[in-house]
């Protein structure tokens, strides 16, 4: 399933999801450094820690062909009617284990749509099987109701909040950590 290969839902106007391609990493770094303050610090991003956007692509670009079990970050982006709108990754990758799941629409006139629901349903069943995962967590800032409400929504537990700094680019804040099984996604 590596490479260029495309995973598609049936519903209309509901996104697909791909990898991602070297095509991508320019709109990868325009959300990020183009997204109002606004948006980046209510999903808990500290503005001081954004990486320059060569910086940024060139870290990306070393993903896109390494072997699955090589990579420290997976991703994929959801096109919406045929157009690239976000992307789905995991990092902080455990082969056979656990890794931590992100979610990032990157119009807004896609958000609070129900799309971050659909994408996220699309590809925790590639998680799951292209790593070998048994548990996704997810821990996004806590004083943001968008991924929380979705991730309940999906079936993901809740386990606790607590004080972190969950990412790179993130200053410290708390965060709701939820958990998916394997068993939850997967019928195997």
């Amino acid at each position: 399933m590596e490479g260029n290969s495309h995973y598609s839902t049936k519903m209309k106007m509901s996104p697909t999801i791909r990898d991602m391609e070297a095509s991508d990493l320019d709109k990868i770094a325009d959300y990020w450094l183009l997204s109002s303050p606004e948006h980046l610090q209510g999903m808990g991003v500290d503005l001081a820690k954004l990486p320059d956007r060569a910086s940024l692509i060139q870290g990306l670009n070393n993903q896109i062909n390494l072997p699955d079990h090589q990579k420290q970050s997976l991703a994929f982006i959801a096109e919406i009617n045929g157009q690239a709108s976000g992307h789905c990754n995991v990092n902080q990758i455990q082969l056979g284990k656990q890794a931590h799941m992100h979610l990032h629409i990157w119009d807004h006139h896609h958000r609070m749509k129900g799309m971050g629901s659909k994408m996220v349903s699309l590809a925790l069943p590639h998680f799951f099987r292209r790593l070998n995962l048994q548990e996704i967590f997810c821990e996004p800032f806590a004083e943001n109701p968008g991924p929380n409400k979705t991730l309940l929504r999906l079936g993901f537990q809740f386990q606790k909040t607590y004080l972190t700094v969950p990412g790179s680019l993130n200053f410290e804040q708390l965060v709701n950590q939820y958990s998916i099984q394997r068993h939850q996604v997967l019928d195997d």
